[in-house]
């Protein structure tokens, strides 16, 4: 989610001035849960997937965050603070990075950037609220159609025949998105094919009646800025 206008320039300023440029491949952990949390990352390329192992072993991606998204998975102002989430690469890119402290001194010298950035979390927070709505509320099925909704907000790019998913997932990654497994995924994905409210080519998906998803979920028609994934 961008930050407004005048955080985004004092953290543009922060970064250019501090920053350490950190390149990653595919599959690389840029950190993960447990380890200490010294720095924030701002991604300038690339795609990540943000999650974490459960007590039996599954994997739950909380999001995919891209392009100007920040990684910070922590808590600030603490002082021994960790990662609270894995942060894997799921395509090649670029990160920069400054250690945790320099963010939590530019935001105690300014009470004006300190409200902006109260007001960036408060919006994180509705977000996360409105994705485990859905996937509490609507079951499997209602949470495989919002995260496709969501998708379609955060990666779409209009084509000839609706939404095209910018976004290398394969039927796994989406399951760990949803909380499901991959088998629901696989079935539920072949049924809206076969009802051509989807389009696939390999680990590729246009959406071609996002409104037959919202439909399908009582979609609430939350803001966009809310109904993302990244």
């Amino acid at each position: 989610m961008a930050f407004e206008p005048a955080l985004t320039q004092a953290l543009e300023q922060l970064f250019t001035a501090e920053r350490t440029v950190r390149p990653f491949e595919k599959g690389d952990y840029l950190f993960r849960e447990g380890e200490p949390a010294d720095d924030i990352f701002w991604l300038q390329s690339g795609k990540v997937q943000i999650g974490k192992l459960v007590s039996d072993g599954r994997e739950l991606t909380i999001r995919v965050s891209k392009k100007q998204d920040m990684l910070i998975e922590m808590t600030l102002f603490e002082d021994h603070a960790v990662y609270m989430m894995n942060a894997k690469a799921i395509e090649y890119g670029e990160a920069w990075t400054i250690p945790r402290r320099e963010l939590e001194q530019l935001l105690s010298a300014s009470p004006e950037l300190m409200v902006l950035w109260l007001r960036y979390t408060q919006t994180e927070h509705f977000r996360t609220q409105s994705k485990l709505r859905d996937l509490v509320l609507n079951g499997k099925k209602g949470g495989v159609y919002s995260t496709l909704i969501r998708m379609g907000n955060t990666f779409g790019k209009p084509t000839k025949d609706g939404l095209f998913l910018d976004v290398p997932l394969t039927n796994q990654e989406m399951a760990n998105l949803c909380g499901t497994s991959r088998e629901v995924v696989n079935r539920l994905l072949a049924q809206l094919k076969k009802e051509g409210v989807i389009k696939m080519n390999r680990n590729q998906i246009t959406l071609c009646d996002i409104e037959f998803l919202k439909r399908e979920i009582n979609c609430e028609n939350c803001p966009v800025h809310i109904c993302q994934i990244d």
